[in-house]
């Protein structure tokens, strides 16, 4: 059988995790194996009822009294011992940062290779797999090896696809046998963004900035503008080193990787960190000075002007149309 981890946040679903099943859904029909789910957590259960349209019909649930938030280790340890049950010819997960952590810990405990930010996977002799390396600007085919195959997905590969319900789900519930060690690095407090407002992953429309919007109230006016569009504020690496955003706006391979329909980048150089964050966005809308900046080539559309003239301008016209 093919095992995936589904990930959530309390009982948010990751949508990264509906992309892995794509994959997990096209190994099975290739490999003629069942396509099953594991979740982490109780308040994780409800999410089961979401499985069967993306070709799941059994879930495994780990519950245990201490499973009320993330941690990698016991995360890890219950995904470890459904495996000695199940004994599953491949484990998925989405390559996010829990989804590559918690597989990381995984390999380590089973003693098996771990192909991480996969594109693809061609099982058979050898089970050949492509992956992304040196943050995105290298696409590398190598053959995995191990009684097992571990592998995660790359954020935004493929599409959350559903298919034809495969009948009545099954819930099968276990306890993992968890220590202490499990629980050394765990989730204690949070801090939460700002009451509405959009998360960077999610967001249907980004405004990102970098260093040539010039200070951090220069980024007024791509707040202005990513409000009327109902988007969200991103910046480059450089700003978030200038101190003018926090690093939870940053886009970029050690930033949020964004997928949004349509990303509108301000001021920004397109250096190869941050366009492996944006490269799943469906159209790329430069603003800048320099023809010959990077990101000028990479985008769908440009505009070569002073993103303090053109944003203001884009936004009086969308207020008069709306008007």
């Amino acid at each position: 059988m093919i095992i995936g981890l589904i990930e959530h946040d309390r009982g948010i679903l990751n949508d990264l995790s509906l992309q892995m099943l794509t994959l997990g859904r096209r190994l099975a029909a290739q490999l003629n194996l069942p396509l099953q789910a594991v979740l982490i957590g109780a308040d994780a259960q409800p999410l089961a009822e979401r499985l069967p349209a993306y070709g799941v019909a059994v879930v495994h649930l780990a519950q245990h009294e201490r499973l009320d938030d993330y941690a990698p280790e016991a995360w890890a340890q219950s995904m470890v011992e459904l495996m000695g049950s199940l004994e599953p010819q491949v484990v998925l997960a989405a390559g996010s940062e829990r989804g590559n952590e918690v597989m990381a810990h995984v390999a380590s405990r089973v003693n098996l290779p771990l192909a991480a930010n996969c594109t693809e996977a061609q099982p058979g002799e050898p089970f050949l797999v492509t992956r992304l390396r040196w943050g995105g600007s290298l696409l590398e085919e190598a053959r995995l090896s191990g009684s097992v195959k571990l592998l995660t997905l790359a954020p935004h590969t493929f599409a959350a696809e559903t298919t034809a319900s495969t009948g009545e789900l099954t819930i099968n519930t276990f306890t993992p046998s968890l220590s202490n060690k499990d629980f050394r690095v765990r989730v204690l407090e949070r801090v939460e963004t700002a009451e509405g407002k959009i998360s960077l992953a999610a967001a249907k429309v980004v405004v990102g900035g970098g260093r040539g919007v010039g200070s951090a109230e220069g980024f007024r006016t791509l707040e202005e503008l990513a409000e009327l569009l109902g988007g969200a504020v991103g910046c480059s690496r450089a700003v978030t080193s200038l101190g003018w955003r926090p690093h939870a706006d940053q886009i970029g391979q050690t930033g949020t990787r964004i997928a949004p329909d349509l990303y509108i980048a301000c001021g920004v150089s397109g250096a190869i960190q941050h366009m492996v964050g944006a490269k799943g966005a469906k159209r790329l809308l430069a603003i800048n000075t320099d023809p010959e900046a990077p990101i000028v080539a990479k985008a769908d559309y440009a505009i070569i002007g002073d993103l303090h003239a053109v944003l203001p301008a884009l936004s009086a016209e969308i207020k008069r149309k709306r008007s």
